[in-house]
């Protein structure tokens, strides 16, 4: 198992819902947290509270749609001078759900694709060829598990396109000391999820960490949070290193 103290995640989405979750369950084992948000105010909001476990934090702020706001940030985290040891590209949108869904606007997968597709994928470009030079990385891509829902057509496509760079990507890894590996925290409870989801979003623990823990240089997995439910992280480790590998 990865110690993760005193090692640095960027999280992005970090100030609310399973983003935030996630922060404090890193932080609680030592990690330092960069807290990713929309706006600079909510970021440093959630790094102030994160602070109080005992780590060090950066606010950083984007908006996902703007390519030339997540180029900024990304030139913000270099300017700390910190290592970015670990990235949880945990932010996501929904765009509109269509009953007519032959209706669907392009402008559905223009959004759709910049925030859930690109922009997590520019993190990751970004941060690799650094990851490389030390020898070490965990990428943790969040996906979903939207099926035969046209009406979704904007975001599960985006996801879906997130699901095919990252295995194709992983395949360039596998073996090395850096991996890259897609969650799907399942239907929660969150901003994104509405009210009528299922499951809480503390269901999503340890599933959509776990790839930051993992030690057994294989990428290109789907760590579904559903496979871990009620597990220590301990189990859920256990777990996940049994997975195989798609290459």
């Amino acid at each position: 198992m990865v110690d993760v103290n005193g090692k640095w995640a960027l999280i992005t989405g970090a100030t609310r819902g399973i983003g935030r979750l996630a922060a404090q369950f890193l932080a609680k084992r030592g990690c330092n947290i960069i807290v990713h948000s929309r706006t600079l105010l909510a970021s440093e909001k959630a790094a102030n509270e994160i602070q109080a476990l005992g780590v060090k934090t950066h606010a950083v702020s984007a908006e996902f749609t703007d390519l030339s706001s997540v180029n900024k940030m990304l030139n913000s985290i270099d300017s700390t001078g910190v290592e970015v040891d670990i990235i949880l590209n945990n932010a996501g949108m929904q765009i509109a759900y269509h009953s007519e869904y032959t209706k669907t606007p392009p402008e559905d997968y223009e959004k759709s694709f910049l925030i859930n597709t690109i922009a997590p994928m520019m993190i990751c470009y970004h941060f690799i060829p650094k990851m490389k030079v030390k020898g070490f990385g965990r990428i943790v891509n969040t996906t979903s598990g939207i099926r035969l829902e046209p009406e979704q057509a904007g975001y599960s496509a985006s996801k879906a396109a997130l699901d095919k760079v990252t295995i194709d990507l992983g395949s360039k890894l596998n073996g090395s000391d850096i991996t890259i590996n897609l969650t799907d925290p399942g239907w929660c409870r969150t901003d994104l999820g509405g009210p009528y989801a299922t499951n809480s979003p503390e269901s999503a623990l340890p599933g959509v960490v776990v790839g930051a823990f993992i030690d057994d240089k294989k990428s290109g997995r789907i760590f579904s949070a559903g496979l871990f439910y009620d597990m220590t992280l301990e189990e859920a480790i256990i777990k996940a290193e049994s997975m195989k590998s798609p290459y």
